[in-house]
């Protein structure tokens, strides 16, 4: 795996002064926030990209409020967002839209992904490894509610995983049912 990286370069931001520094691994630019100094163990957020929830704040998702939580805490407690380019669990945008109208139509996100022939998650982070090595980080406290992302870091040592609890809304109370009860996320 190629990786070409990016110097590193200030972002002043509605929720701190952050440093930021991009990863691109074939067509995929990953980018990671970071507070400096990082704590010795650092708070790290492993977050794929949703940008209608992070950009436009849909309410179908919890995305863009586990980001503001994940900024707010990297500011507060000196650690890292890894901001992955992997749009609707890494299907695409085209098909996560085309997911959207399943799910008007009465499917749940696992039963549109299954229609359109993905798995109900796509996504993999062999690069968060390559990004932590990059950092010197060897221990981490993960934030996270997704069981596959701490199952998929086993070359980093995970010594606490913090959860984020979103209040549910009335568009999104049934995609963080299937996230709890099918993808066992813990909720």
């Amino acid at each position: 795996m190629k990786i070409t990286i990016s110097e590193i370069a200030n972002l002043p931001s509605r929720f701190g002064d952050f440093k930021v520094k991009a990863f691109k691994e074939g067509i995929k630019e990953h980018l990671v926030i970071y507070k400096e100094p990082l704590e010795a163990i650092p708070i790290v957020r492993v977050h794929s990209e949703c940008l209608t929830g992070d950009a436009i704040g849909s309410l179908k998702c919890d995305c863009r409020d586990q980001l503001e939580v994940a900024l707010q805490m990297a500011e507060e407690h000196h650690g890292m967002v890894i901001y992955l380019r992997q749009e609707g669990r890494n299907i695409g945008l085209l098909n996560k839209i085309n997911a959207y109208a399943l799910q008007d139509k009465g499917f749940n996100t696992i039963e549109a992904n299954h229609q359109l022939g993905f798995a109900a998650d796509e996504r993999t982070y062999e690069i968060v490894t390559f990004i932590l090595n990059h950092f010197g980080i060897e221990k981490i406290r993960l934030l996270t509610n997704n069981p596959a992302k701490i199952q998929s870091l086993q070359d980093v040592e995970i010594v606490e995983r913090l959860p984020i609890i979103i209040k549910p809304n009335k568009y999104n109370e049934d995609y963080l049912h299937v996230k709890r009860d099918e993808m066992g996320h813990m909720l």
